[in-house]
């Protein structure tokens, strides 16, 4: 992996910390806000509400934003809103003028959170996305875990107002490195934000979540009234986006079956995580008495434990995918669970924190895992809509673990007092009840990841099943069917540096340039580059003479490209074939004109859709030979496992 890359993905990681970070880095000061601004509890808790709401309603845009404008300047747009928002916060003279910043960072979340996901999705080798989604993983985990340990130790000796000042520089800080060290890592086009699409999805986001999250503390019939709503907005939302030209929303991922499966798993291990943190904290403060800083640093060995597993779990899923690790992480956040529930009648607080290690220890197994697993079955082309789902699902995730937790926890606790318990052990057995909510949930999780491995072997199976037919009718089978849709392209707003940059951290030779249109503009491959570097720069005629020590005139003559356009050195008359023709029409291209790949276009004029190789055919005919042996194609890809079917899936024909 570059340095490059290694760095956007650096700064993902610090954009997802980010994020998450501020969903709870609020949670431990409400009650302080509320005597300061004279407000119920009902009135403060928007604070962690409304800002889940909001980065929910936010989370499509942001795939609109990430394929229309530049990496760069949208993600320092982006986190601009936070920093705004802190300021905003930390100066506010009353509570509305606190909750409309705080809003304004809700924004930056619901657009942070995918684009740093999509970041990584580009730059990081599929052979080592489960690690790089592992990283991301502890960082979504460590983010609303730490921030209650960080703001609970800032609470001991500074006001609530602190804790945004803090945050804001943190947002600054990560606003630089995003200015350093990103670049534009997808090729732009100009989709449409569809209006109407946005504000039916937020009335059905805002419906559903708002009516869960009353459900337990309001009216039950404003809560039902409200989720009917809701689903409703949500319905005709997915609906209008299959009769549109530009949905918000590409609902393709949602007929992958490993990859809903996949999703529902994340949501349930996020909401453990969601759950444990709003509940513990509440219960050892209020019922344990221990001080805000008492109780953040009871819960901080498991939080940092659990970062270090992330990537060492993301690796392990790259070798061994996630057939036994994820429902053994759901297993042990289960039992752990029930364990931490029956401490919590101890008199031992340190049992407690002990217990709780493991149990979070094993989100790490189970989030990052099950991202990968549902990403790694989207193509290129759908992957960006699959993150837009998961992160719309981290938020909807968010606010039922916080909900339905304290919720659970206020409920079960009136039932015992109302049966004559005492204030104590009416708090613990509504502890208690939190924490088998979780159980349950994680006891489902267990059911989810057996039924995605078979999933994943049936969507396997049947892959294979197509390859066979293909193979046993290649002759007549047209181009499209055997194309390859997911492709390294360039724009034409590119640079030829950028290009290079490109071809090095993808280990290809070239890649076609692309209108904002989609239509192809041309071809660019490095030997166009080295001819030109060796007819304006001939002292760096050679590109080994790097490899003899003589790299000074080489870098000089690499700076000049950093303003050129890749359309002046990439060939503008491009060899294409239809996606209607046969494969014997390819290979004559191919062979004709001394080829190894060639772009595919739909009809003439039309817009590149995909690149078919020589090295595609050659697997067909190696498939139709297996076939007519009696032989599977898939039963070597099976012995690879997930691993190696994500490494075929992402090299360029």
């Amino acid at each position: 992996m570059s340095r490059s890359a290694i760095g956007m993905i650096v700064v993902a990681a610090a954009a997802a910390f980010l994020a998450t970070f501020n969903e709870t880095f609020l949670n431990v000061a409400l009650t302080p806000i509320m005597e300061s601004f004279s407000v119920d509890i009902a009135t403060v808790q928007w604070l962690a509400t409304g800002y889940l709401l909001v980065a929910a309603m936010f989370v499509p845009v942001s795939n609109v934003l990430y394929q229309r404008f530049a990496t760069r300047p949208l993600f320092v747009a982006v986190v601009a809103l936070m920093v705004i928002g802190s300021v905003i916060g930390a100066l506010a003279p009353s509570f509305g003028v606190l909750l409309a910043g705080r809003l304004l960072q809700a924004i930056g979340t619901g657009l942070l959170t995918p684009i740093g996901m999509n970041i990584t999705l580009a730059v990081a080798p599929r052979e080592k996305l489960g690690m790089a989604m592992g990283i991301m993983a502890a960082m979504t985990t460590l983010g609303p875990s730490l921030a209650i340990v960080v703001s609970g130790a800032l609470l001991s000796f500074t006001s609530w107002t602190t804790l945004m000042w803090i945050f804001g520089a943190l947002a600054l800080v990560v606003l630089l490195a995003g200015a350093v060290l990103l670049r534009t890592v997808v090729p732009l086009g100009r989709p449409v934000l569809d209006v109407l699409s946005f504000l039916l999805v937020a009335v059905g986001l805002v419906g559903l979540l708002y009516g869960i999250s009353t459900a337990f503390s309001g009216s039950p019939l404003v809560a039902a009234i409200t989720a009917v709503v809701g689903i409703a907005a949500l319905a005709a939302f997915i609906r209008r986006q299959s009769r549109i030209e530009n949905p918000l929303l590409n609902l393709q991922p949602f007929r992958s079956t490993p990859f809903v499966l996949g999703v529902a798993m994340t949501m349930l291990g996020l909401l453990f995580v969601f759950a444990m943190n709003v509940v513990i904290p509440i219960f050892l403060q209020s019922v344990r008495g221990l001080s805000p800083l008492g109780a953040s640093l009871l819960l901080a060995p498991g939080i940092l434990l659990t970062v270090a597993l992330g990537p060492i779990a993301g690796r392990l899923f790259d070798r061994r995918g996630g057939r036994v690790m994820i429902p053994v992480g759901f297993a042990i956040m289960a039992v752990f669970a029930l364990l931490v529930g029956v401490a919590a009648g101890s008199s031992s607080v340190l049992l407690f924190g002990l217990l709780y290690i493991p149990a979070v220890l094993a989100t790490s197994l189970v989030i990052g895992p099950s991202q990968t697993f549902a990403l790694s079955h989207l193509d290129r082309e759908t992957s960006p809509h699959g993150v837009t789902v998961v992160s719309t699902s981290f938020q909807i995730a968010g606010c039922l673990g916080t909900s339905l937790a304290v919720g659970v926890f206020n409920a079960t606790t009136s039932l015992s007092l109302t049966g004559g318990s005492d204030a104590l052990a009416a708090s613990t057995t509504g502890f208690r009840g939190a924490a088998v909510l979780v159980a349950l949930a994680s006891a489902l999780g267990i059911v989810l990841a057996v039924a995605s491995t078979r999933a994943s072997r049936t969507a396997r199976a049947a892959q294979t099943a197509t390859v066979e037919e293909s193979a046993a009718s290649g002759a007549t089978r047209t181009v499209e069917g055997l194309m390859k849709s997911d492709v390294h392209a360039l724009s034409t707003e590119q640079s030829v540096l950028e290009a290079l940059r490109m071809f090095s951290e993808r280990g290809i030779s070239g890649a076609p340039v692309l209108d904002a249109d989609g239509s192809l503009a041309g071809f660019l491959s490095d030997g166009d580059v080295m001819r030109y570097l060796s007819a304006e720069h001939p002292s760096s005629a050679s590109i080994y003479s790097f490899a003899i020590g003589e790299s000074a005139d080489l870098e000089d003559a690499l700076a000049d490209l950093v303003n050129l356009s890749v359309m002046r050195l990439a060939t503008r008359e491009v060899v294409t074939v239809d996606a209607s023709a046969s494969i014997a029409d390819a290979v004559a291209v191919l062979s004709d004109e001394h080829l190894k790949k060639v772009p595919v276009v739909r009809g003439e004029g039309g817009p590149m859709i995909g690149i078919v190789s020589r090295s595609a055919i050659n697997r067909l005919a190696i498939s139709s030979s297996l076939a007519s042996r009696g032989e599977s194609a898939g039963d070597t890809a099976e012995q690879h496992g997930a691993a190696g079917d994500v490494r075929q899936e992402s090299a360029l024909v």
